[in-house]
């Protein structure tokens, strides 16, 4: 089983696409360099790490003026 589920992913973000940009955009993130709020991540993947973030609600999602999904982390 995965960690964390999608349905309770979705509980939180609202739609399927804007879970994946949202976990995308700070997947690329930790790629570059950030470092993450968790202090013990259960994937080693950044990808895995970002979807952790967003559930624990370490990251928030916005929206921009478009309603386009933005990070915001706390």
């Amino acid at each position: 089983m995965l960690y964390p589920s999608i349905d309770k992913m979705l509980n939180k973000v609202g739609s399927k696409y804007s879970l994946v940009v949202a976990a995308s955009r700070r997947a690329r993130q930790l790629r570059e360099g950030e470092k993450s709020e968790l202090k013990q991540p259960r994937s080693h993947k950044q990808v895995g790490i970002a979807l952790e973030e967003i559930y624990g609600d370490y990251v928030q999602i916005k929206r921009n003026e478009q309603g386009q999904p933005l990070i915001d982390e706390d």
